[in-house]
């Protein structure tokens, strides 16, 4: 990803006068013990399975990841002429830490990975993302998913 200081003075200047939007409710609840939780992935790195439709600029819905899927199974359809790829080309586990997760729960850190993990386009509108992340909040209660790891890019 890159650096503000490394962005061109034009668009580092249209980022710092982004707005930030407010929203009317407290999405916060109380986490349950990690060696209860069950956890899934939230990454906004573009990611999707092969066969999958890329992400379009600017796209608010999200790609549904198995958490069996192999990082030769994984694709990043991220747009961005900003980010830097070399990371997650050498270990996917910097954008979607799934090899990590699994290993807190085989350590009992955990209690358990969720079956299902999710990927979003970076770089989208916040209040463009509301109504496809309310349909995610079901899929992650119907997978008893009760803590998420949100892996921003």
């Amino acid at each position: 990803m890159a650096r503000l200081e490394d962005i061109d003075p034009i668009m580092r200047q249209e980022l710092i006068d982004l707005d930030c939007p407010a929203f009317d409710n407290d999405p916060w609840v109380k986490a349950p013990a990690l060696a209860d939780a069950r956890v899934a992935v939230i990454s906004t790195a573009g990611l999707q399975r092969r066969g999958d439709r890329p992400f379009d600029l600017g796209a608010a819905d999200y790609r549904v990841i198995r958490g069996e899927t192999v990082a030769e199974d994984l694709i990043m359809s991220h747009v961005s002429t900003n980010f830097d790829r070399a990371g997650y080309q050498q270990d996917m586990n910097v954008c979607f830490p799934i090899d990590r997760l699994n290993e807190l729960a085989e350590e009992g850190v955990i209690g358990s990975v969720a079956k299902y993990h999710y990927s979003f386009m970076g770089a989208t509108a916040p209040e463009d993302m509301e109504a496809p992340t309310r349909q995610l909040a079901g899929l992650l209660k119907a997978d008893d998913v009760n803590a998420v790891v949100l892996v921003p890019i």
